[in-house]
């Protein structure tokens, strides 16, 4: 057993099982959530839905049998505590577009492969760390990692490459690629046609990718021995592949419109913000009264259970107290959710206003987790995958955190302004002629943004926007 499994296992056993229950939850956002709920339904056989919708205090502490036969319902109040409904809950839609995610799709692909459990949940896992370009940008140590502290999983970085192949073979071509260049190869492989610009293509993709990145064409044509017409085919069928493959499923096809359901809804109204979690379609559980009653039958007075009484009282015991964590832990979620949300919200009230951009205050993880006594890996959990439903559109809540920068004046701007600003000035420049990072450093610092050009390289990076050379038309 390797150290970094071991350090994770001690890890694991200061963690109280609720709280692993929780952690693992609360990255859930709310169409994953509901789905998780009716699966903890079908595995416990004493937690039920509660379609009475029904809300009773049942908080459980030290376990005795009047935990299990003093109360004639146990309904969690995870939606009595908290604001879970807006004023107009009932007539209020939810943003929600017709089809499947593309992670939903690639998860419903792997069912109808051949896997075994352990495969099938290392597989969901990574389909679950790719991004929504198509591109898995997390390294696979850290996936194992994960793997092994959330599932209790020791799976090792080749049998997760292993895995990720089989990934690799779902549709869209060249999903959960690591690189551009694995990308456009997993798609050229893809295709079964066999001519000259196919092959040619390959072999530039495989063996010159760096030359073919920096549009080194003559010394390619040099190196490949062939034509410039021959050249010109394989570029111009290398540009018929997609560099998002995961854009790919959102721009048409059968069925293929990605929807996003919301986890929190913001309503604004005369400047009153109100915040609700959106839990429509979640179901509310409870601890069934059969087996309550059950119980009950089988413990006498003073609380002694006969012999042939004894194994089924431990097992319904036993189920009890899982759905009493699985029902807290619930409830744990939705208080952390809401707690940091609220948070957010009041750190960006000004963005929140209106929804311009400009008016975003530099914020990284560490300042909510500061606000809220909670811990930053945490705020990450809440942050990642969660979508909030504004009167402006539906916001990634990760995409509202940023670094700050300090102007010649000593005030404090966000990132995301002076990505504003680069895009607006490569876009408006002569493109026979475009602007180098240089360049764009000189007008940020005119503007009176203290910028470097290495850090003007980055934000152009993080905008997916190539070097001055690759931007150059004719």
């Amino acid at each position: 057993m390797t150290s970094r499994l071991q350090q994770t296992i001690q890890l694991q056993q200061k963690i109280s099982p609720q709280q692993i229950q929780m952690i693992k939850l609360l990255e859930l956002p709310t169409m994953q959530l509901e789905e998780r709920i009716k699966r903890e339904i079908e595995e416990n056989i004493v937690l039920e839905e509660d379609a009475e919708n029904k809300s009773e205090e049942d908080t459980p502490e030290k376990i005795s049998v009047d935990d299990y036969i003093g109360k004639e319902d146990d309904t969690p109040a995870y939606k009595a505590r908290i604001n879970n409904y807006s004023k107009d809950d009932k007539q209020r839609p939810v943003y929600i577009t017709e089809g499947h995610s593309l992670s939903e799709s690639l998860v419903e692909q792997l069912r109808f492969r051949s896997l075994t459990d352990e495969e099938l949940l290392v597989a969901v896992y990574i389909v679950g760390s790719i991004d929504d370009d198509g591109y898995l940008r997390r390294d696979l140590e850290s996936l194992s990692d994960d793997l092994a502290f959330t599932r209790g999983l020791d799976v090792s970085v080749a049998e997760i490459e292993r895995i990720l192949h089989i990934v690799h073979e779902l549709e869209p071509a060249g999903i959960g690629a690591r690189t551009l260049q694995e990308c456009l190869t997993l798609q050229l492989n893809r295709l079964t046609l066999d001519t000259r610009p196919k092959r040619l293509a390959l072999k530039i993709i495989t063996n010159h990718f760096e030359a073919f990145a920096k549009k080194h064409y003559e010394r390619l044509m040099e190196r490949l021995r062939t034509t410039e017409e021959e050249f010109r085919e394989a570029i111009d069928f290398i540009r018929t592949l997609s560099t998002n493959p995961g854009n790919l499923y959102t721009e048409g096809g059968i069925d293929t419109t990605p929807y996003i359901t919301p986890d929190f809804l913001l309503d604004n109204s005369d400047g009153e913000m109100r915040l609700s979690l959106n839990t429509k379609g979640v179901p509310e559980v409870r601890i069934s009264r059969r087996y309550r009653d059950m119980m009950k039958d089988m413990v006498a007075a003073d609380g002694t259970v006969k012999a042939e009484d004894r194994e089924a009282v431990q097992f319904v015991k036993s189920k009890i107290d899982s759905a009493k964590w699985f029902i807290s832990a619930i409830k744990q979620r939705h208080d952390t959710l809401m707690r940091t949300m609220q948070t957010i919200l009041d750190f960006q009230r000004e963005y929140f206003q209106d929804g311009d951009k400009s008016k975003l205050k530099p914020m990284i993880l560490k300042d909510i987790a500061d606000r809220t006594d909670l811990d930053v890996s945490t705020i990450s959990r809440v942050v990642n995958s969660k979508y909030i439903q504004t009167h402006f559109g539906i916001i990634l809540l990760k995409s509202l955190f940023s670094e700050g920068m300090q102007t010649v004046t000593g005030e404090e701007v966000s990132s995301h302004e002076i990505k504003t600003i680069l895009e607006q000035c490569i876009e408006n420049e002569d493109k026979r002629h475009p602007l180098t990072d240089e360049n764009l450093m000189d007008i940020l610092r005119d503007k009176g943004y203290c910028i470097a050009r290495r850090t003007v390289a980055k934000y152009r990076e993080m905008l997916d926007i190539p070097v001055a050379r690759l931007r150059k038309q004719l």
